[in-house]
């Protein structure tokens, strides 16, 4: 075996032995990412597709938050360092909340109140 065979090793295993959690945001980066750029190519589609590539992302980020918590709970306990499950949860829901906000946001102008515009007495 050689010595450039020897020093990939430990590179290969310490890739295939990330959590679970950090593939689960990797693959929801990804999926968002892909979500993006199809809608970018479709520059000028309906809102109809728009609201279908965001409900996809919502229930994608929604399977990533279900294996964070089963990470989370299967996490050895009594690591000096700990990986925060809760904080990747927490930023997983903000993102779910984004899309959820554009998704439900009216699609009419609101009225908006008029200013009174003199300030003087």
């Amino acid at each position: 075996m050689s010595h450039k065979q020897v020093q990939a090793a430990p590179q290969v295993a310490q890739a295939t032995q990330q959590p679970k959690a950090h593939r689960a945001w990797l693959i929801a980066m990804l999926i968002a990412c892909a979500s993006a750029s199809q809608t970018a190519q479709a520059a000028g589609g309906d809102a109809d597709t728009e609201r279908e590539n965001l409900a996809r992302i919502d229930a994608e980020l929604e399977r990533v938050q279900v294996m964070v918590k089963e990470a989370a709970e299967r996490a050895p306990s009594g690591q000096r360092v700990k990986f925060r499950y809760d904080w990747l949860l927490q930023d997983l829901q903000l993102l779910r909340k984004g899309v959820a906000d554009h998704v439900d946001a009216p699609r009419q102008p609101r009225p908006v109140p008029p200013l009174r515009g003199d300030y003087r007495q």
